[in-house]
């Protein structure tokens, strides 16, 4: 077996491996480890290449899935020296602080090395090639493998792939115009040491990852500090023109971090495999409506009995207040006037949840559910794809954020000292550069209404996260040259003709292009490229390929549109070690229908 990259991904699907190595050992013989990078078993949000020691990850050691030891475990284990190359010399550890990401990427990479190492001890070898970029790979259904070619030109044949290639930033930085398409590695944005940027620095997006370069930015250009039981920042004396502007098309910063009941997600927590299964249509449709009104409602009216909120419980029972109407009812107490003064506001919110552990249940309940619906997302038509995304992403992505409390208080301070503003509204990066050579940048309102004005930057950083891959920049061209790889897609429920044509209302009018054809039906396609819930490739066949599988986010994230963060790295590996298990056991691979496949998550 090989495998693609040595991420997160990877370092699970090992755990996974290694659980199941008794049953295994003797259906694979190896496992070859193939990165990119020099440093393994890390991945690119974790790398001192790619990130800096003021940025911090935003999960917890009680939160982490299962690997040999806890980081906290880890973290009270090393020597002096280590604890104060990360910060964290004099600190106390606790299970549930937040550390930096490299604080993570230390510990996810001595995790790696003790599962190749225990592997190796339970009779399945494990051999790494690092510093070996994996630049196409060739399906070889007559020989049962596949070939992949590297950088060197080398071949290496396999019986099994599995794609872990983690994230992929396909569209280049123009440093000329100070344009980057993403903060990777954020040390391209930094000045050099002891000067400052003398221009305007705006970001496309307020995310965690905006919130990176903000607080990278901001520790070289002035210091915080506390003062009177707040955290105040001071510009360095040639400072005085930084400043950054975050674009958010609706003007919201993320929620805050909140305390949990259950902090690891479960597939099933709300709804067994068998109620699941019970919701499809005849059509074997799962659809969105119906899993709000049957899975979600029932669930959010006991988290929000809970959170002693009669108001939402007497809007739950109305039966018109649906999916849309509660995205839209709870994204307003999210909308301030001033995005800071808001989140000001519900510092005092969070603060008192974590800090006195008072769960905030309602935003751990929707959590839950759209876990649940990512690992049946394939289930769902079209259209409900399409109200995803448009919908209930945008508000997902603000509520589950969970940005950690210092995080919030280094926002405000950077706000309160004149160095932070943000701009609403949909916020486009314009191909020419400016007269003075900088980035332009046209905002007009979310909903496409008002006119445009252009605002000009220094510095511009696209912030707004990783895309999912389309199908022709999928980094392995042979797969989609040969038809082992194809574009993830959804048919439609409703059609308007005997064409079999969507209704044009269906699909907004900038996306109508997008449609194709697959036989008879029309589709749409969802993003990246298709895989079963194996997560072996779908090829232009339509049949799920026993020799190949994708877990890679950025590949997948239009089948598993809500699989982010650790633990969704955990369960992924989990599922794909319980398909080798139950395609070992039964000698042939499994099939690709749901009642099987369900069986597997609910092991996951």
């Amino acid at each position: 077996m090989a495998i693609i990259g040595s991420g997160a991904s990877a370092i699970y699907l090992l755990k996974h491996l290694l659980d199941a190595a008794a049953e295994l050992k003797g259906y694979i013989g190896g496992i070859s480890i193939f990165e990119k990078c020099t440093l393994t078993g890390m991945g690119m949000p974790y790398s001192p290449r790619t990130t800096d020691r003021y940025n911090m990850s935003n999960i917890s050691s009680s939160e982490l899935p299962e690997l040999p030891d806890s980081l906290a475990d880890w973290l009270r284990a090393q020597d002096a020296a280590t604890l104060k190359s990360l910060d964290l010399d004099g600190v106390e550890i606790d299970e549930d602080a937040i550390y930096s990401r490299l604080a993570l990427g230390r510990y996810l990479h001595a995790q790696y090395l003790k599962l190749i190492q225990e592997l190796t001890l339970a009779g399945i070898a494990v051999q790494e090639f690092p510093g070996c970029r994996v630049v196409d790979v060739a399906d070889m259904p007559e020989d049962g493998g596949a070939v992949l070619r590297t950088e060197q030109g080398r071949q290496h044949f396999f019986d099994r792939v599995v794609i872990a290639t983690g994230h992929y930033w396909n569209e280049s930085d123009r440093p000329g115009m100070g344009y980057y398409a993403s903060p990777w590695p954020i040390s391209k944005l930094l000045p050099e040491l002891g000067k400052h940027h003398h221009f305007p620095i705006g970001t496309l997006g307020a995310s965690l990852s905006a919130f990176d370069v903000v607080s990278s930015l901001a520790h070289r250009h002035g210091h915080f500090a506390r003062e009177n039981g707040r955290t105040v920042y001071h510009p360095d004396a040639g400072a005085g023109e930084f400043k950054i502007t975050m674009h958010s098309a609706h003007g919201l910063l993320p929620h805050l971090q909140f305390d949990q009941v259950e902090p690891y997600r479960e597939i099933y927590r709300h709804i067994d495999r068998d109620g699941l299964l019970d919701l499809l249509d005849d059509r074997g449709f799962l659809r969105l409506d119906r899993f709000f009104d049957e899975v979600c409602r029932p669930a959010l009216l006991k988290a929000f009995e809970k959170d002693e909120r009669p108001e939402l419980i007497a809007r739950l029972n109305e039966p018109e207040f649906g999916l849309e109407a509660f995205v839209e009812t709870m994204t307003g107490e999210h909308e301030y006037g001033n995005a800071f003064e808001g989140m000001r506001e519900e510092m005092k919110e969070a603060r008192e949840s974590v800090i006195q552990h008072r769960p905030i249940h309602w935003k751990e309940v929707l959590d839950d559910l759209m876990y649940t619906l990512n690992f049946h997302a394939e289930l769902m038509p079209a259209e409900d794809h399409l109200t995803l995304h448009s919908v209930v992403m945008p508000f997902l992505m603000n509520v589950i954020a969970a940005m950690p409390l210092a995080s919030g208080e280094t926002i405000l301070a950077l706000y309160d000292a004149g160095k932070l503003d943000m701009v609403s509204g949909k916020a486009a990066v314009a191909d020419e550069p400016s007269e003075q050579g900088g980035t332009r940048v046209t905002v007009e309102e979310a909903d496409g209404g008002g006119e445009k004005r252009e605002i000009c930057y220094g510095m511009f950083i696209d912030c707004s996260g990783q895309k999912p891959l389309e199908l022709e920049d999928y980094p392995f061209p042979g797969l989609v040259e040969s038809g082992a790889a194809r574009k993830a897609r959804a048919v439609f429920a409703e059609v308007a003709d005997s064409r079999g044509k969507p209704p044009e209302e269906t699909v907004p009018r900038e996306k109508r292009d997008r449609l194709f054809k697959d036989g008879a039906a029309w589709v749409y396609p969802i993003g990246g490229i298709d895989i079963d819930g194996a997560y072996r490739l779908i090829g232009r066949d339509g049949k799920p390929n026993p020799r190949i599988h994708d877990i890679s986010f950025p590949h997948t994230s239009g089948v598993r549109p809500y699989s982010y963060g650790l633990q969704s790295c955990s369960h992924t590996g989990g599922i794909l070690v319980g398909g080798l298990l139950a395609e070992f056991s039964a000698g042939r691979p499994v099939e690709n229908e749901i009642e099987t496949l369900t069986e597997i998550y609910n092991e996951a």
